[in-house]
């Protein structure tokens, strides 16, 4: 890939000069002065409906992001990712979790001699037999009973892809309850394992190294579980991994054959395809799982081959950075009208804020203008009644991504959807237009006027889908990676590591020996206090 600092671009100069006939523009006298504007800016493909309309933009402005895509070169950069390019320059790695819902037969992908696509066709069938076989119940624990419990332990992608989907997927659930124990909170896991019966309880082990802290002591402390409660020494029916680390993996007590692999070209906020997405299987059997990597996958060839001015995941990118780098408005919110999306938000701040939090340039010079968004959210209606205010009346300025539903799961939930959906289209409505004094007219002495109005004016982006199901999670989720991808590149940095987590975590690893020693070395002056004044009130 090209390293182009894209505030050195003819492109990004002309939006620059573009943006000061821009800033003060209402979206109100856009709409009024074109009667067919949402006709140019929405984007139909298949079951989902980008309607892009209610923004801050013109045809011009799309014109001119259009051409900082093109001069920073993302279409070849779109293509090095799909082909197997090690576009992760700073680890030496493909980025290939687009392989990883891959189905062609005929396509290849080879990456330091290793056909790609050939470990991902066999692990899929991997992930098929053993869910398949823990469903029928061929499969039993070691006491010879049929699980009924699944526990995920992990920590990052590890944990909150897997837990957004099978949160998402309810209505797709079968049989198995799964639960997921990611942070190092003894008080939670407890909890979970007092509701659980360790002859059928199921433990999923997702750790690349096999020697990641937080997940390590939780497999322990579930590990203890098993033994204490099972009074056997043989448990390892119950222990499942995901890792490269085999070695790791056997010596704490797996069988070989039952660790699933992962893979260096994955990083692990794009890991849920891969059988780190052995949970979701599991909680919704594997034909609803191969739906999901084939939704996603119908993402990524219309992102590989739209032309960008129909491109859903380009023009979402693009009208972040529009806001990021010209408007300065540094947040963006997701707001899903289904409550089955509950941990989409959370899912999303980790793929994009773990992506583009970086400050420096692919060539290591700090870059010059802003990167990374920050991500948050909830879902709809429940958000209308919390932050929305500031929405509205706030004077923070906050695009909003909309997401919506045409069709229930249950057609007896239609009514009630309806409902929902009105609270989907009125909100962004009010964003658009506002509500001025000319709207007090029938009660002209109204004292409350002033506090009353709504300048509206607020951005917004309404994704509007047939249904929540497998095909579309897969598509939606998708959708979301390459705006991120796409995002990275315009922005010259690289989004597929992550150092900035790392020495926060050596300095944690230190501070644990120094709480276990009751030994404090020299901090700064607040830190030292700090681990004083806890050990010092330690009641243990």
């Amino acid at each position: 890939m090209e390293n182009i600092n894209p505030s050195g671009t003819a492109a990004w100069e002309k939006l620059r000069l573009h943006f000061e006939k821009m800033e003060f523009v209402q979206m109100q006298d856009l709409f009024a002065d074109d009667k067919e504007r949402v006709k140019k800016m929405n984007v139909e493909w298949g079951s989902v409906l980008l309607d892009y309309s209610k923004n801050k933009i013109t045809e011009e402005t799309v014109k001119l992001l259009i051409e900082l895509a093109e001069e920073v070169g993302l279409q070849s950069a779109i293509d090095a990712m799909f082909s197997g390019k090690k576009i992760n320059k700073t680890e030496n790695r493909a980025v290939l979790h687009t392989a990883l819902r891959n189905f062609s037969d005929t396509e290849n992908i080879v990456v330091d001699q290793v056909d790609v696509l050939g470990e991902v066709r066999k692990t899929r069938m991997k992930i098929k037999h053993f869910t398949e076989k823990v469903l029928s119940g061929e499969y039993l624990s070691s006491t010879g009973k049929k699980f009924q419990n699944v526990i995920n332990i992990g920590i990052g992608g590890s944990d909150l892809g897997p837990k957004m989907v099978v949160n998402a997927l309810e209505n797709y659930r079968n049989q198995l309850n799964v639960y997921f124990v990611s942070n190092v909170d003894n008080d939670y896991l407890f909890s979970v394992l007092n509701k659980l019966d360790p002859e059928t309880t199921l433990v999923l082990i997702v750790s690349k190294t096999f020697t990641t802290q937080e997940t390590i002591v939780n497999a322990l402390a579930v590990k203890d579980w098993l033994k204490s409660s099972l009074q056997k020494e043989d448990i390892s029916n119950h222990l499942i991994g995901v890792s490269t680390n085999i070695d790791e993996a056997v010596k704490f007590g797996l069988k070989p054959e039952n660790i699933f692999p992962m893979w260096d070209y994955v990083g692990g906020r794009y890991s849920l395809w891969s059988a780190v997405g052995l949970s979701v299987a599991l909680a919704v059997g594997y034909s609803n799982f191969e739906k999901l990597l084939k939704g996603a996958n119908a993402m990524d060839v219309h992102f590989k081959n739209a032309e960008f001015k129909k491109n859903i995941p380009v023009i979402c990118a693009l009208l972040s950075v529009w806001y990021n780098n010209f408007f300065g408005y540094e947040t963006e919110a997701v707001v899903p009208y289904s409550q089955l999306l509950e941990k989409f938000p959370a899912h999303l701040q980790q793929m994009i804020m773990e992506s583009n939090g970086k400050n420096v340039s692919r060539e290591g010079y700090p870059v010059n203008y802003q990167t990374g968004t920050l991500v948050w959210g909830e879902v709809g209606v429940s958000a209308q009644h919390a932050f929305f205010q500031l929405f509205h009346q706030g004077t923070k300025v906050i695009p909003i991504d909309f997401i919506g539903f045409v069709n229930p799961f249950f057609e007896k939930s239609k009514p009630v959807h309806d409902i929902l959906m009105s609270n989907f289209f009125g909100q962004s409505e009010a964003l658009l237009n506002g509500k001025r004094g000319e709207a007090y007219q029938s009660d002209s002495q109204d004292s409350l006027r002033e506090f009353k109005d709504f300048v509206g004016n607020k951005p917004s982006n309404t994704i509007l889908i047939d249904q929540l199901t497998p095909e579309t999670l897969g598509i939606l989720i998708a959708l979301y990676e390459h705006k991120t991808f796409v995002q990275g590149i315009i922005w010259n940095i690289f989004s597929f590591d992550q150092f900035g987590v790392e020495y926060g975590k050596i300095l944690a690893k230190n501070i644990q020996n120094e709480i276990f020693s009751k030994n404090i070395n020299k901090h700064d002056c607040s830190t030292g206090f700090l681990l004083n004044y806890y050990l010092k009130s330690d009641k243990k």
